[in-house]
């Protein structure tokens, strides 16, 4: 994601993620505090991670919700017992904008904090060291590309687009498996950091069931394709390179509810307390105009695009992809938005 606080920047372009954590809030405030066991247990601390928290201020109005339902579970529970000391731990990969992130923190806030670079696709933290596990908006994408995407030989080549959206079933399939195989290794990981009683509450976006063999029908996955076109308009005119575009695609999957908790109680390892589809947190509804599509788009793919094309075609490439949103009537029109998010909570399996 783009960092800082420009015109391009995630923090001024995630209204769509932030609408998620809106949704969920009702969720958030229920669920945790209604499972937080404290039979015969005491607190000194608690311990809470952001999974994929980004550079903006979506991690910090979460974070602010859970633990003001914490608070007030503690406080209305155990009146006489001193409520624990919070701490947040916010986590993404190495090249996030942690010091934009920082400084929106508030002087004065109900909890300690401290930054953890680094995939969450692997082990984070010490065996039983978090009492709550939480991502939103993060578990989407996927720690590698399938390398039969890049393969001229393989079924699964993706010539000439840069998604599975309107692919062959052997591009969507791939992507498919490597969706599988990272989440199955991110829900392990969790499982060896979460406490005893430990929860986990995700928002992952995806697509209702029965679309996952139909994803250009998702406005998401229109959006890819829109773009993909773009790319290829400038290889035919000498832009960029034909085969530059053939080995590019996004590291981006979007599950069925069904799908996702397929994948959940496979692994095993943590146990499905409730997964439900958010209403009212559509696109369209936070991101009406045209221009506000195309820096969100830009704020979560420039990064990607800058590494495999360079920056010289960014201004070029999005230019093209306003003028041609434009003219989507299909994209912009909310009947055809199907992308959808999903809330679950998990706790460790004893």
């Amino acid at each position: 994601m783009n960092g800082g606080n420009g015109p391009s920047s995630y923090a001024r372009n995630s209204s769509y993620q932030r609408r998620a954590i809106e949704t969920a809030e009702a969720f958030l405030r229920k669920e945790i505090p209604a499972r937080v066991n404290l039979t015969n247990r005491s607190f000194s601390s608690f311990t809470i991670a952001d999974f994929g928290c980004s550079s903006g201020p979506n991690t910090i109005l979460a974070v602010d919700i859970i633990i003001q339902a914490l608070d007030n579970k503690f406080s209305s529970s155990m009146p006489k017992t001193k409520t624990p000391a919070f701490q947040v731990f916010f986590n993404d990969v190495s090249h996030t904008d942690f010091n934009a992130l920082f400084a929106l923190l508030p002087p004065q806030r109900p909890y300690f904090v401290a930054g953890v670079p680094g995939s969450f696709y692997g082990n984070l933290f010490p065996k039983a060291s978090l009492n709550l596990a939480y991502s939103s908006c993060a578990l989407c994408w996927i720690s590698e590309l399938p390398p039969e995407l890049s393969d001229t030989t393989s079924p699964a080549y993706n010539k000439s687009r840069i998604h599975y959206t309107g692919a062959q079933a052997e591009v969507a399939q791939a992507y498919s498996c490597q969706y599988e195989k990272d989440i199955k290794s991110f829900l392990s990981a969790r499982s060896h950091e979460l406490a005893e009683d430990g929860l986990m509450a995700l928002i992952v976006p995806g697509v209702p069931d029965g679309f996952l063999e139909s994803q250009s029908q998702a406005s998401t996955g229109s959006e890819f394709n829109l773009l993909g076109s773009c790319f290829m308009d400038m290889a035919r005119e000498g832009v960029i390179k034909e085969e530059q575009v053939d080995s590019f695609n996004l590291p981006v999957y979007y599950p069925t509810p069904k799908e996702l908790e397929d994948i959940i109680i496979s692994n095993g390892e943590l146990a499905i307390e409730k997964m439900v589809t958010l209403d009212g947190a559509e696109a369209q509804d936070t991101m009406p105009e045209l221009e506000s599509r195309v820096l969100y788009l830009r704020a979560a793919l420039e990064g990607l695009i800058r590494t495999h094309f360079g920056h010289q075609i960014l201004d070029d490439l999005f230019d093209r992809y306003s003028l041609k949103l434009a003219h989507s009537s299909f994209i912009l029109n909310p009947q055809t938005h199907k992308s959808i998010m999903i809330f679950t909570l998990l706790t460790r399996r004893h």
